[in-house]
């Protein structure tokens, strides 16, 4: 056990509980503070945690919980906006199939285990600001209170209030030109409706005419699709939602014309199936991830955008593997240099690829024609599937093993 015994995690998302968690196996107690009263702010939403993120997971023991909720998802398939397959990947062998599920539930679930395994959240909690002494951190929270440990971790998203007082120059989220949209049943809260329990054959993904988008068949039979709609001029969420639904429900119909299955998929639905999850984001490559005892994880510093699958699943990584530098390695400026160290050639090569994807769906007529002729060439084969994504979702940390020191 070394000298950092208290922590205070800020952000009660994905990457908040599972770092509290983590940094108990790791003998580290640890407070979770989230701004909002309730772990359900992001109802309607759905994302995808990889072979590799269930792995991480599984260290805290929440990778049957969370597959428990979701669905399994078997393959992946590219399409031109026609309908022609370019490419499809299916779960590489030796590996379990990603797990498909609401952003709720995956909140829900990472929360209730943390509370059982003893983890204080406290809710209400909107971070001011901080002060660092030689031996701890003071924080002030909005409604008067405070708090003092020998770590404070902002795990508090793209967004984040502790990245900007760690360094008041960081970038800002980078808006990637996309609108995006989803489409299907919803509960009397807002949410999609999880579809019953069952698997996802393959979930479609199509470079169309206009836009960039998505669909599959839930386990009920029931639709669910998506679409990345181009927009140059950037609209925070709230914007996005001022606009009223037909009007952009008119525009995603304009865009599809000529798409197959995606002009009969936004010709046949309506807006009451309609949900607006807003602009998609992602950070640029952050400068400073940690100043004296303080430090970011998760979405707070590597926020990719949603084309990489892999948001969650990285964010699942990072919490992990800074638990166990702060378990090795007392000084917690040289913690978190090697934590640093460890995760962000690794965080930065996805989150970049992703944005290639992105300047795809942006891309124009020429660009997606050359794409639908290169891309069944190069991704045919079963080699180029592992080649590609086997090093991102065969990632598997050792938690048993020792971490050494880097000096950053």
């Amino acid at each position: 056990m070394n000298g950092i015994r208290t922590a205070l995690v800020i952000g009660g998302g994905i990457a908040g509980p599972v770092t509290a968690l983590a940094l108990q196996q790791a003998g580290i107690q640890a407070t979770v503070f989230e701004a909002y009263d309730s772990t359900a702010t992001q109802a309607g939403a759905m994302l995808t945690v990889a072979p590799n993120g269930l792995a991480a997971l599984e260290i805290i023991g929440a990778d049957k919980l969370v597959e428990a909720v979701g669905h399994p998802l078997h393959s992946m398939v590219m399409e031109t906006g026609s309908g022609k397959k370019l490419m499809q990947v299916d779960t590489l062998p030796g590996l379990p199939p990603s797990c498909t599920l609401l952003r709720a539930d995956l909140f829900r679930v990472l929360h209730d285990h943390a509370v059982a395994n003893g983890i204080t959240i406290e809710h209400g909690k909107r971070l001011i600001d901080f002060e660092q002494s030689r031996t701890g951190v003071h924080v002030r929270f909005a409604d008067g209170t405070t708090a003092t440990a020998d770590i404070l971790i902002g795990a508090d998203g793209i967004h984040s209030t502790v990245r900007k007082l760690i360094d008041p120059q960081a970038p800002e989220p980078e808006y990637t030109g996309l609108m995006s949209f989803g489409f299907g049943e919803f509960d009397s809260d807002g949410n999609l409706s999880d579809g019953g329990k069952g698997d996802i054959d393959a979930m479609h993904f199509a470079f169309g005419k206009r836009a960039f988008y998505g669909y599959w068949r839930q386990p009920d039979g029931s639709k669910v699709f998506f679409s990345n709609f181009p927009q140059a001029e950037p609209m925070t969420l709230a914007e996005a939602k001022a606009v009223p639904p037909q009007e952009w429900l008119d525009k995603l119909r304009a865009a599809h014309i000529g798409d197959r299955p995606g002009e009969s998929l936004f010709a046949q639905t309506s807006i009451d199936k309609m949900i607006v999850t807003g602009p998609m984001e992602r950070m640029p490559h952050v400068p400073t991830w940690h100043r004296g005892r303080v430090v970011l994880v998760g979405d707070a510093v590597h926020a990719p955008s949603s084309s990489s699958g892999q948001g969650a699943s990285l964010a699942i990584e990072s919490a992990v593997e800074l638990a166990r530098c702060l378990r090795d390695i007392a000084d917690p400026t040289q913690a978190f240099a090697t934590y640093e160290g460890l995760r962000r050639p690794r965080v930065e090569d996805i989150s970049d690829n992703a944005a290639k994807t992105n300047n795809g769906k942006t891309s124009g007529p020429v660009a997606k024609a050359m794409m639908g002729l290169v891309m069944p060439i190069a991704t045919r084969t079963f080699l180029q599937a592992e080649k590609m994504f086997g090093p991102v979702h065969r990632f598997v940390i050792d938690w048993d093993e020792t971490v050494r020191a880097q000096q950053g």
